[in-house]
């Protein structure tokens, strides 16, 4: 697709490109495997020789698509469908820290991706230490090792909503030659593309916004294409691998290199395949995203400087507001909107935010974000339950932050329901 295109047209068309007498929506190709005429033809697949579709597990013309559309949204070579945003993370990280191996990470991150980093990997010997987003460049630098292998953040923080000052975190992963791999699932590309400040990876739970309808659950990695791999720190892109007769995938596959070995060696071997059948309707939800993030920020700002006014609000967290730590970074970063996600705390702690939260109608208590209907949660006592009061602090999570995820319904709606919830708790 043209790159003149802007990034609404690219929503619904990039990706598939039906030829003479083909659908005009994507097909679902339901299928695990393809059928090939010749031995020598499948070796070739299996030699990563040439390409093709030829097991589901790795590649299947449904997911390819839809892997296409979201590496021309981000701005990457390349990108690969997982089964879970999870998986996105464990794989993002394992294709190049293999046990032995550090990693620096913001610790204000998703509940779910810290304990996978805290306990799930540190159990297979990759090691963790953790910083304040917004510390200083000498503060994050202190962190590394020599064998540190790169620095993972999110954009916007969940459910905290800290920007990240990404050119400061690729300054610091670039001096100490490691990539930048950033989770940019809230924002989506339609309002951040972390490849044009510096980022090297970027992944998404596309179960959240991508898909928008709380229907498929998913993730991607995207890679930029850009990081130069042939520093010495990375053997399993730049030494012989033996499962493929000896390839060098930064000789063979070149700015494609990080991308091509997460497909053809991990979720070879790891299995963390999406279903052709969510692949078709993450692919439906990227084809309204621009529409629906524009609805959620509008929404958002609305209802945030709503609660920014109540007298029963004791604090709030949406970067939007310009009484926000983190306006002027979500200026620069995506000056078009941020997310629907606000996170605010009730008068009286967190009695009254859980009786508030309890009270709400339209708004239900779900554990899940960023799709079409407004939804709530607690999330000290659900995704972040996992951590101690310590843990919990260190990742901006006091006990009476609820995190409102505002969806596309008409706004008067929206902040009705939030007035009749806070009468209940006078």
């Amino acid at each position: 697709m043209s790159n003149n295109y802007h990034i609404n047209t690219r929503c619904l068309q990039s990706g598939y490109n039906p030829a003479n007498g083909e659908p005009r929506v994507l097909p679902i190709y339901q299928s695990t495997t393809f059928v090939y005429d010749s031995a020598d033809t499948m070796g070739k697949l299996f030699d990563l020789e040439v390409a093709g579709d030829f097991y589901t597990r790795l590649s299947n013309p449904t997911s390819g698509a839809v892997e296409r559309k979201i590496a021309e949204l981000e701005g990457g070579v390349g990108a690969l469908l997982t089964s879970a945003g999870q998986a996105a993370s464990l794989i993002s990280v394992l294709n190049i820290c293999r046990s032995g191996g550090h990693v620096v990470s913001s610790a204000s991150i998703y509940g779910g991706t810290y304990n996978l980093f805290h306990k799930t990997m540190r159990e297979m010997g990759i090691d963790f230490t953790f910083v304040d987003p917004q510390a200083s460049e000498e503060e994050i630098g202190a962190a590394f090792r020599d064998n540190t292998r790169l620095v993972f953040a999110e954009t916007l923080a969940n459910p905290t909503m800290v920007v990240l000052d990404i050119e400061k975190f690729a300054r610091v992963a670039h001096k100490n030659d490691v990539p930048l791999i950033i989770d940019n699932t809230f924002p989506t590309p339609v309002n951040c593309r972390p490849f044009e400040f510096g980022a090297d990876i970027v992944i998404h739970s596309t179960t959240k916004y991508m898909d928008g309808h709380a229907t498929a659950v998913g993730g991607v990695i995207v890679d930029s294409g850009k990081f130069d791999w042939n520093n010495g720190k990375y053997p399993e892109l730049t030494e012989p691998d033996d499962s493929y007769h000896g390839i060098v995938y930064t000789k063979q596959f070149g700015p494609a290199a990080y991308i091509v070995k997460a497909r053809t060696h991990l979720m070879r071997d790891i299995g963390a395949v999406i279903s052709p059948n969510n692949a078709f309707l993450l692919n439906l939800g990227l084809e309204t995203l621009f529409l629906r993030m524009e609805r959620h920020c509008s929404n958002a700002q609305a209802v945030a400087e709503y609660l920014e006014a109540h007298p029963q609000v004791e604090w709030i967290n949406y970067p939007g507001l310009k009484s926000n730590a983190g306006y002027e970074l979500a200026q620069k970063y995506m000056p078009n909107g941020t997310c629907g996600v606000i996170s605010f705390g009730v008068k009286g702690g967190r009695e009254p935010s859980m009786k508030f939260m309890e009270a709400l109608k339209l708004a239900k208590i779900v554990i899940h974000v960023a799709d079409a209907r407004t939804c709530v949660l607690h999330p000290a006592s659900t995704t972040h339950r996992q951590l101690n009061d310590q843990q919990l602090a260190d990742a901006g999570i006091s006990p009476d932050l609820l995190r409102l995820s505002i969806g596309i319904e008409h706004i008067d709606d929206i902040i009705a329901d939030l007035d009749q919830a806070f009468a209940t708790v006078k």
